[in-house]
Parts: structure tokens; sequence; C-alpha cells
């Protein structure tokens, strides 16, 4: 069959003979990959004009709520892509990673829109910027969707999640996304986007698929676009400057192949529970995915009195990891994706044997269980030792995109940091040792080499995600060989999408582009206490002032008894005269307690609960017998959608707070946020 891509709103085929792609297993063939005769520049217009502009007039919550609702239909669909993945000759531990990997990304994604990022279209980052003597002048830093579309050029080795990780911070900005997978896996990318055009949860043009190649794509793109690229360096490195992209200066993210490395700490003896686990990871990182991945651990950095021990340990385990289909029983790994990426790791392995030993595999004498291995993609688990690796270039050069890894000797710390940092950049390192002491001079000695660091030990072992798992949360990608660029790392990858824009004006006009309530601003005033104003009819910038208290001793005695709190500073009338203070305080907290005191409105309404405090800073002290004011207003305004098991609609209400004295001098500022009843359903 003629794969088809996803483009302009309907399927279409390509006009001319395309790529043959086969199942990895036994050879046969799987569907035939064209793009020509693709309308490239329509299907960017398409992107920015259908799915830009509706993405865009989305808050972010709304669209977090369109991705959840995608992950729930894909994750209800997973079966279907367990079946065409094992094509690809992934296990289905493999397969795991790559679908229900990638759709717990976009759960995460959707999580974090609707917890860190207001209900808007747009995101205010930062604080105010003071830019006067009198406060009249200030500036602010708001993010912007891009008004283009999002390129995704993927890699074969994951064809849902390298997808997914991608378009989840993509879609949530609000750029639409044009995926182009891997030819040789991108069958499987293909039934995965069909579910999630059939599910009708996008908007036409939010996201569109190229099965073949790029053709003219990025001789139309725009400053407005972005390209995204994950694969070969070489491969990557022409793409990024190719003319029109460097002439529009479009954001180019790259993430390749890198000699990702695991170093075993000099103190670790075997037998130990971090000698184990090093064993374990390596094993893993060269099996898992046949070695196809851009986090598989290439070079093993070890101790020179621990190299036998290693070498028989990682054989040992290596031996019972059986290779074969993956359907049949027993078998734990599979072939690589097709044999010219068979073709390609020999060669690989050819070159590395030029200054490395092979110890374990390497050669056409393997067994494969339950297939034909002169059909399929099948390579066996090889290691290699590097015995001289601070002079051997090829070992830190040439990387087999396979079940290959290379053992690399070290005398000393100063040794270990050299060799890791001889890979030229990596996307990540790891470090097993119970030393603090080693690991952190391990960490901070190769860290401007690695775009992440994982420190394994028996203590965080049963709840790490292990050396290879990029997380949602945090970074991923590398500088260097690695590519410079930068994925994932929550909210930092939505950003990417974005366009940085900084505006300066008066506090009130910021106010209202904002909609975030700025020092200096015009404060709204009313009969009405803000305490008794449901949601909707709160203004950005009302305000109460209260009346004012003087602190007394007898305040302090009683504070100190109900808190337990009896700091010298509060009760030494000696201690206190010879302190930073000169004289006895109030405790910092009997401030803001006394504020929320002068503050809150008693009575039912509908402010249901305190949510927190943040940004709590004391400038000045509160000597006992002074006078304090404070300063309410409605800072932001974010709306909550109601759960099913919510009684009623709720937002949650940011309060910017500030005490003064008696000398209106600010003593405290803050902020709060209270949980507002909504009138609307």
């Amino acid at each position: 069959m003629k794969l088809q891509s996803y483009i302009s709103g309907q399927w279409v085929e390509g006009q001319s003979q395309g790529v043959e792609v086969f199942n990895a297993i036994n050879g046969e063939a799987v569907a035939e990959v064209s793009s020509s005769g693709i309308d490239f520049k329509a299907a960017l217009e398409y992107g920015r004009s259908q799915g830009g502009v509706a993405l865009r007039a989305m808050t972010f919550h709304e669209r977090a709520n369109r991705l959840k609702a995608l992950a729930q239909h894909l994750m209800a669909k997973k079966e279907d892509f367990y079946r065409v993945s094992a094509w690809t000759g992934a296990t289905r531990t493999d397969s795991w990673v790559d679908i229900e990997g990638g759709i717990g990304t976009v759960f995460t994604y959707a999580s974090l829109a609707r917890r860190e990022f207001a209900n808007e279209t747009f995101l205010v980052e930062g604080p105010a910027e003071r830019l006067s003597k009198n406060g009249s002048f200030i500036g602010r830093h708001i993010l912007v969707p891009k008004e283009g579309v999002s390129v995704h050029i993927n890699a074969f080795n994951f064809p849902c999640w390298g997808m997914l990780e991608k378009i989840a911070p993509s879609l949530i900005a609000g750029v639409p996304v044009i995926v182009k997978p891997a030819t040789v896996s991108s069958y499987l990318t293909q039934v995965m986007v069909k579910e999630i055009i059939d599910s009708g949860i996008l908007p036409d043009g939010a996201i569109q698929l190229i099965c073949g190649n790029t053709g003219d794509l990025l001789d139309h793109l725009n400053e407005q676009d972005v390209v995204t690229f994950t694969g070969s360096a070489t491969t990557g490195q022409m793409l990024k400057t190719h003319p029109n992209i460097i002439a529009n200066s479009i954001p180019f993210t790259m993430e390749s192949d890198s000699l990702n490395c695991s170093i075993l700490g000099a103190n670790v003896e075997p037998g130990t529970p971090e000698f184990d686990l090093y064993i374990k990871a390596v094993a893993a990182e060269m099996t898992i995915k046949a070695g196809q991945k851009c986090t598989a651990i290439r070079r093993a950095i070890i101790p020179q009195n621990r190299v036998e021990a290693v070498s028989e340990a990682l054989q040992a385990r290596l031996q019972k990891t059986t290779l074969g289909d993956p359907a049949v029983e027993g078998v734990r790994m599979g072939p690589l994706v097709g044999r010219s990426q068979m073709k390609d790791v020999w060669e690989k392995v050819e070159q590395l044997k030029q200054s490395c030993e092979l110890i374990y595999g390497g050669t056409q004498d393997f067994a494969v269980v339950g297939a034909d291995k002169e059909k399929g993609a099948f390579f066996p688990a090889t290691l290699l030792y590097c015995d001289k690796p601070l002079t051997a270039e090829t070992a830190h050069a040439v990387e087999a995109f396979g079940p290959v890894s290379t053992l690399m000797p070290y005398d000393s710390i100063e040794d270990a940091i050299t060799l890791a940092k001889l890979g030229r950049g990596s996307l990540v390192a790891s470090i097993a040792t119970k030393d603090d002491a080693e690991a952190a001079k391990l960490v901070l000695g190769t860290a401007a080499y690695h775009g992440r660091i994982l420190v394994l030990n028996q203590d965080c072992a049963k709840e790490s995600t292990g050396h290879g798992s990029p997380l949602p949360q945090l970074v991923h990608g590398g500088p260097g060989r690695a590519g410079g660029g930068e994925e994932l790392g929550g909210s930092r990858a939505v950003k990417h999408y974005m366009q940085r824009t900084a505006i300066q004006g008066s506090p009130t006009t910021l106010t209202a582009i904002t909609k975030e309530f700025n020092p200096g601003s015009e404060q709204i005033t009313s009969n009405v206490h803000p305490f008794r104003h449901y949601f909707e009819e709160l203004q950005i910038g009302e305000t109460l002032i209260t009346h004012r208290r003087t602190l007394t001793e007898a305040d302090v005695v009683n504070f100190g008894c109900v808190s337990g709190d009896h700091f010298y500073a509060h009760f030494d009338e000696v201690a206190a005269k010879d302190s930073f203070f000169g004289k006895r305080v109030a405790h910092g907290y009997l401030v803001i307690s006394a504020a929320a005191g002068m503050f809150v409105d008693p009575a039912p309404g509908p402010v249901i609960a305190n949510y927190g405090l943040e940004n709590l800073r004391f400038i000045e002290p509160v000597a006992i017998g002074d006078t304090i004011q404070a300063r309410l207003t409605c800072k932001q305004k974010i709306k909550k959608d109601r759960r099913p098991d919510e009684d009623r609609a709720t937002g949650v209400v940011e309060w910017d707070i500030e005490v003064r004295n008696q000398r209106d001098e600010p003593v405290a500022v803050y902020s709060i946020m209270t949980l507002v009843e909504r009138r609307e359903e």
C-alpha cells in the first residue's frame, strides 16, 4: 500500500513511486512511502490560517483540555499502536516507552498548563521592572504564540513518543504542527495521527503529517515558523544551514545522536548495590529498543581495577538477553528497525575495532529465536574494550546506533572527567556511586558537556526512571555533538514556541494589557468589600484600604505564647537593644496575621478558602507601639474548570498585599490566593 500523508485537511498519496519500507522481523514489505506532488507551501499556509487562528483563540486551559481529551482517546486505542509497533522490531517493553510514554507526556503537559499558566491566551513572565525614579514608567515581559507553524522532523527510533513530546508543548503554546516522521517507521506514526484526526478533538489545521521527504517545505518557511529536528548530526547540520532558515532567523532546535557515558565511581566495590545497579543500567541501555536510543550508554567509563569485574558481570547479564521475534515468549531484544540500519551498525563496529578490542558479540555467529536472521534486521549485543581511551579518538567519535557499548578504564577521577568530556557534548551522563563527594566532583566537572546527569545509588534506585529516560519536567538536549538544542523541561518547552516581548508604559496601562495588577497602577475602590464579590464581579485593581491597628506589648506576648516563638528579639529587652534591630520588635508573622484580621471579611460569602501565600518579604521591622495599615488589591484572576465532583464553579484570585507603618513605609509585601465562587456554570 501507499502510505498517505495528511495535508491541508485531507489524506493524500504521493504521485510517484516511493521508498519501500519493511517489517524489521521478517523483511516483508509494509508500505511504500512518497510525498511527491504535495504542495508544501499550501500546507504551511493552511496550518497558519486554519490551525494557528483556531489555537490562538483558545486559552491555555482550553488547549490543555483538548490535549487531555486527546491523550485519553489515544490511551484507549493503544493496542492498535502496539500491534503496528511490533513491525518495527520493538518488544512490548520497547513499545511501552514509545506509546504510553508518549501519551503520558501529553497528559503531563495538559496538567502543567492548567496548573502553572493563567487561563489566558498569553503568558506574563517575571515581576514588573521599575524603570523610573517615581514608578510611573515600568516594564514587563509577555509571551504570545508565534503566528506560524512548527515543523517537527523526527527520528526513526520513537515514532510515537518523538512526535508527541514535541507536539504537546507546541499545541499548548497555540502553534499548529507539521509532523515529518523518519520514513522507515513512518507507518506507525501515521496510524497514531489518523486516530488524532479521526477523534475530531483538535481544530482543523492543528496537525498535519508528511510521510516521505520534505521537498521544498523549508523554502517556504517564514520568520514566525519553528523547526525542530531529531536525528543524525550530519543531517541536522545540513538542515540548520538551509539558506531560508538562516535568512529569516527561523528558530531551529536540534537534538542529535551523542556518545553518552556512564561512570562507575572509583569507590564502588563489586557486590555492592551501586555496582549491581551500574551493570543493570549499562545492559539495559544496550538492549532496550536494541540500543536504538539517542540516550543509550555508548561509553562505560570504569575504574582500571574494576575492568575484569565489570566485563564479566556485563557479559553474564547480556547472555540472558534472548534475541529474536518479540512475539515469541522469552525474547528480550528484537531487531534493528531495518536492514540498512543493521548494515550501518556493522560498519561502525568495524571502525570501533580499529582502536578497541571486541570482548562480547560483534560477529555473525549469533542465534535468533523465532525468526530468520537473513531476512530480519537482527544485530547481537556487542561489547568492546578500549585499553587507552584518553588517546583513542575513534571511540569518542564513532557511534554504532545499536546494542553496542565500549568499556573505558580510568585511573583517577580527573581522568574520568576528561573521558566524559571527550564525547564533545551529549544528551545524558550517569554516575553510579554512594559517595556524595565523588558524585559532586563528577557532576560539577562534567555538567558543561551534558544536558542531563543522573546520579544513581541505592537510595533512589527503586524510583529512578533510569539513565535513558527523558522526562517532561526536565530538559532534554545537550551541547556540542548532541545538537545544542533543548526540548521538554516543563514550561520551558512551551516557551520555545512563543515570542517573548518586553512591554513598557505606565503601571495602569500595563495592568490593562497584562491583566495583572502592577504596583503604582490605578486602584478601584467601592463601598462593597472585595470579598463580597463573586469571581466574575471582581475587577483587576479592585482595592481595599483597611483600618489601622497599633501593635501592643500584649499582642507580642500573646502571639509568642500561642505560636511558641520566644525569639530574643521579641522578648529580651537587653539582647534586643544590642541586636540588628536596636530594640524589641513584633513577630513578622504577627504582622501578617494582624493584617489578615484587618482585610478579611468574616461573614460567609463567595470567598471559599485561602489557597496559599507567596513571595512574602519583611521590609522594615515593626516595633511595639507601631501602627500598621494594609492594602488588599485584586492582582490576577484565573478561571478554573469545574470538575464533576465539585458542587460549585470557582476561580483563583491572587491578591497583592502591602502592609505599611505610621510613617507610610512598607513593612511587608506578599500575595495570597483565594478560591472564589463563580456565578456561571
